[in-house]
């Protein structure tokens, strides 16, 4: 084995010698021997360079080196290597623990998230690498803040005590007036939405800057709650430089609004701390841009390490894609990203697992049998704006699939109309 400075190799009982560590479970990709390559990630992302220095001493290593806890081979995700990727053996694969320090970042996201997805991809001895899996020490725990709200919470302010949570987004994402979301907000609340959302894509931007479209949602919920006694759940999405983002959160809250919506890589989960500590008010965490974490396997993060990390920041709802969804993602990948949001961290910080993308009534079933819950919010789209009876029926087609499903009653035997004619409709269309 040729040691890169700065590595240390232990076995994974001595857990670095009584030092309080973060672990990261890798799968690394190489055409070198293994513990070469796995040494390269332990030294660069703690006191090693490419080169032995000077100050890079015996017991500074002992205090401040990376450990590697475990590395077993395993069948190599890819088949073809990263591009600049050195040596020209075959590929070899191995699920691989590294332990870093607490000394070295102390219980901070910003630090350590270049330490553990940092550098590391860029490593000419790595072929791919993806996190998987992020184990933090208890003293994160004591420096953030878990979610207020989560599912309890979110349940209190939507008026929706027991059942799954049924929303929608406003569609088309872009190009409405504030006069727009008027109609489509009074619509939907009188239709009996759970929680309403912006788009991704529609922060404060025209043609309904932020603080119209609040004036706006807001004043169709007054409207709503005068005459069904209920105020749906809309998040407005805030997302923003932070200074702003805090301002927009302040201008939300000041009108009335129950939540706000974050596109956490856009503005960073350190951010996202920050606005869990101001905030007064649910924060719904949209995952946009982290295909490129998540999509391949051969590089990237997987969703269940970063579920903790976003968790840690502070958000009470999470994306978790959805079932026989219209993106890549499999079921049993839905199913391990639900799981693992639902699952305690550091002995709390609680989370309302999302599903969204081409979520309809006949998702229910399917839901309900992978996640064995009904502490989830459901968002469909066109699942209930496209209903061909209209956004009422879509949201009653999607109650009445739930009812059925925990009931463990086929939908194809519901006799209720607006199910009916969500299978005729959607079942036209949607593949699996």
């Amino acid at each position: 084995m040729t040691a890169s400075p700065g590595a240390e190799h232990v076995p994974a009982a001595s857990h670095g010698a009584g030092r309080e560590l973060t672990v990261a479970t890798y799968h690394v990709l190489t055409r070198l021997p293994l513990d070469q390559a796995v040494s390269a990630i332990a030294g660069e992302q703690s006191t090693g360079t490419f080169v032995s220095v000077a100050g890079e001493t015996d017991e500074l290593r002992a205090r401040h080196g990376a450990v590697v806890l475990g590395m077993t081979e395993i069948p190599a995700p890819v088949a073809e290597a990263l591009p600049g990727a050195a040596g020209d053996g075959p590929l070899t694969a191995g699920l691989v623990r590294i332990g870093f320090p607490l000394g070295n970042t102390g219980p901070s996201l910003t630090n350590v998230l270049p330490v553990v997805a940092g550098n590391l991809f860029e490593l000419r001895e790595l072929a791919g690498l993806k996190l998987v899996d992020l184990d933090l020490p208890a003293a994160f725990g004591e420096a953030y803040l878990p979610a207020r709200f989560a599912v309890e919470g979110t349940r209190r302010l939507a008026g929706r005590p027991d059942g799954v949570l049924i929303g929608t987004i406003v569609k088309p994402n872009v190009g409405l007036r504030p006069s727009d979301y008027v109609d489509l907000v009074l619509e939907l609340g009188l239709s009996g939405a759970d929680f309403i959302k912006d788009d991704e894509v529609n922060g404060d931007c025209p043609p309904a800057p932020l603080p119209q479209r609040v004036r706006a949602v807001t004043g169709a919920l007054d409207e709503v709650e005068r005459r069904t006694g209920r105020r749906p759940m809309y998040a407005f999405n805030i997302s923003d430089e932070p200074d702003r983002m805090l301002a927009n959160h302040d201008l939300v809250v000041a009108a009335g609004g129950t939540c706000v919506m974050v596109n956490l890589n856009v503005v960073g989960l350190p951010a996202v701390a920050m606005l869990r500590r101001h905030s007064r008010v649910p924060i719904h965490g949209h995952v946009t841009g982290t295909g490129a974490l998540f999509r391949h396997p051969g590089i990237g993060i997987a969703h269940v390490a970063y579920q903790k990390l976003a968790r840690l920041a502070g958000v009470d709802h999470l994306h978790c894609g959805g079932f026989h969804s219209k993106f890549y993602v499999t079921d049993d990948d839905v199913q391990q990203a639900v799981a693992a949001v639902r699952e305690p961290l550091l002995g709390g910080f609680p989370c309302l697992p999302v599903l969204s993308s081409a979520q309809w009534a006949g998702t229910a079933p399917v839901t309900l049998e992978r996640t064995g819950t009904s502490d989830l919010l459901v968002l469909a789209g066109g699942g209930v704006l496209g209903h061909p009876d209209g956004p009422a029926a879509g949201i009653t087609s999607i109650r009445q699939a739930w009812t059925a499903a925990e009931a463990g009653v086929p939908l194809a035997e519901v006799r209720e109309p607006e199910l009916a004619r969500a299978l005729r409709h959607f079942g036209g269309v949607v593949r699996r």
